[in-house]
């Protein structure tokens, strides 16, 4: 499987984690903050569909595009454990998963920057 292909799996497993988690956000913030991390997810997702389209400088903006989004979505993250809407643990498996999918990002950028 191409590194591409598994930017794709690891942040599809990252979405069908994290919504049932967001459900049980408060209310209150459903339709800011929670709504936020969830916009910042799925535009990740489809920035990087849509760089798989493209390629060269179009494909690089869509990336750089799916970067900046990949750090808003760990912005988001790291307040709902501070908030404590997600625990600990919960956080750091989210925090793996971001992760690996930046280190994934990463290479595909280089990839296309050569």
């Amino acid at each position: 499987m191409s590194p591409e292909m598994v930017i794709f799996t690891r942040t599809y497993d990252l979405l069908g984690w994290l919504l049932p988690k967001t459900e049980r956000f408060p209310k209150l913030y459903r339709s800011t903050v929670t709504q936020r991390l969830m916009d910042a997810v799925l535009d990740f997702q489809e920035a990087l569909y849509e760089a798989q389209a493209f390629d060269g400088k179009i494909r690089l903006r869509h990336l750089r595009q799916a970067d900046a989004h990949l750090n808003k979505t760990r912005l988001y993250l790291r307040l709902a454990q501070q908030w404590g809407w997600l625990s600990p643990g919960q956080y750091e498996h989210a925090g793996r998963m971001v992760a690996e999918i930046g280190r994934l990002l990463g290479g595909w950028i280089r990839e296309t920057q050569e």
